[in-house]
């Protein structure tokens, strides 16, 4: 069966290039001039794309975007919009558009932008990640609305700004929005932008021509070409020095880029994902981060909880560090004493998941047997500067502590009963609701 679109465009010409295109890509199309026309066609019929202008005779696009997210949500809807006004691109893009395309419309560009609007279409809206991607282990309320946000953001092409503290998993988040994406088959190209030499950023970042400057004895591929047709992820992009931040601006609003020592652009196709541990806010504000860029990157933020914030997931994570690092070690079991159990829940882990996998695999090495206890852990004392990372964190390590040792005789109660709350209710000594909304406190699912 032949894919359906749905073109709305009070300009007859552009409904007519587009529908050409189109029916050239095996596509049927219909044609509304105007947002009561579109909506009557969407009754009518189904559509599996539908691309609209900004601009109708009774309304405009964004109206008729936010209709199709309430009452169509399956259906991609990408947005026509005159050349150079990236304030309607990006308002379309927050209001739930897949993309976009400029006027003149360029052909290429739109049957890219077809090819993925219908691969989206395709996917799930509750589509779970493939198997053997990477996984984002937790049962927190933080890590179930995490995971509800990739797959909603990762049938979209908008651009995605992760935020999170070193070593929370801005990466795997990145990852995860690509593999549950339309461009799942298409490569994901990281780059660490802080870890690039100022003078070599545009050289890696756009390639370069052999000749072009004193050490360039080759042609180079930039990772933006590298990443054509699937997924750039710019880590540490709060690090770009401001000249770079322009040419990147420029790169992400035109899907163009030109190598060093080339004389003309050339196209690209691919998401953006970016992701730094700074304030981004605060360095526009500072003068050091490009505010336009800014805006550009952040048409949708994503916040990667820290760890101490995701309750019991702490053991959970450990358990699995455990595994696997017991694969490693010839199939070696290794467990965690309950007293090193509660000091993992007690500690508040400054460098997040990236620590706690390092504090594990020295606790492994140094253990004596295969039970690891507290003084194989090594946990570091924390400075006050350390325990007073977030300041909106008005808890405070005596709350904190009394939390993680009510969790733990929750549990052990849970346990104990079979995961059977009323027994457990009765053996610690409170009623099933208040065990109900200490549960939810607690994160314990």
């Amino acid at each position: 069966m032949k894919h359906q679109a749905l073109i709305v465009d009070d300009e007859p010409a552009i409904r007519e290039l587009v529908a050409i295109t189109l029916r050239r890509m095996g596509i049927d199309c219909m044609a509304a001039a105007s947002v009561s026309e579109a909506k009557g066609a969407l009754r009518e019929q189904a559509f599996d794309l539908c691309l609209t202008d900004m601009r109708l005779p009774d309304g405009n696009g964004l109206g008729l975007i936010a209709h199709i997210q309430q009452r169509y949500p399956r259906l991609p809807v990408a947005m026509i919009t005159a050349h150079g006004n990236m304030e309607s691109a990006i308002q379309a893009l927050k209001a739930g558009a897949f993309d976009f395309v400029n006027k003149p419309v360029d052909i290429n560009d739109l049957r890219n932008l077809v090819a993925q609007a219908l691969k989206a279409g395709e996917l799930k809206l509750d589509a779970v990640a493939p198997p053997n991607s990477p996984e984002l282990i937790g049962r927190s309320g933080a890590i179930q609305q995490l995971h509800e946000t990739i797959a909603k953001v990762a049938r979209s092409q908008a651009p995605v700004y992760i935020s999170g503290e070193s070593g929370s998993g801005k990466e795997l988040v990145a990852r995860l929005i690509h593999v549950q994406g339309p461009r799942t088959n298409q490569p994901f190209i990281p780059v660490n932008c802080g870890a690039i030499p100022h003078e070599l950023i545009e050289s890696e970042l756009f390639g370069h021509l052999k000749g072009s400057f004193t050490g360039a004895v080759a042609n180079k591929v930039g990772l933006f070409q590298a990443a054509n047709g699937g997924t750039l992820f710019l880590d540490e992009v709060a690090d770009l020095p401001l000249l770079m931040q322009v040419k990147l601006l420029r790169a992400i609003q035109e899907k163009r880029v030109r190598k060093v020592g080339a004389p003309q652009e050339e196209t690209v196709d691919c998401r953006i994902l970016s992701a730094t541990h700074k304030d981004l806010a605060e360095l526009v504000d500072a003068g050091t981060f490009r505010q336009d860029l800014y805006y550009r990157i952040n048409v949708i933020e994503l916040k990667v909880p820290p760890l101490r914030a995701r309750g019991d997931d702490i053991l959970l994570l450990a358990e699995h560090v455990v595994t696997r690092l017991a694969a490693q070690a010839n199939g070696v079991a290794f467990t965690l004493s309950d007293a090193a159990r509660t000091a993992l829940l007690t500690y508040r882990f400054p460098g997040n998941v990236r620590e706690l996998e390092n504090i594990l695999e020295r606790a492994v090495t140094l253990c004596d047997g295969t039970c690891i206890e507290p003084s194989d852990l090594r946990l570091p004392v924390l400075s006050d500067a350390e325990r007073q990372r977030d300041p909106n964190d008005d808890t405070g390590e005596l709350q904190l502590y009394l939390d993680n040792v009510e969790r733990k005789r929750i549990l052990d109660a849970l346990e104990k009963t079979r995961w059977n709350k009323t027994q457990a209710a009765k053996q610690l000594g409170i009623s099933f609701r208040a065990l109900r909304y200490r549960l939810e406190k607690l994160g314990i699912e």
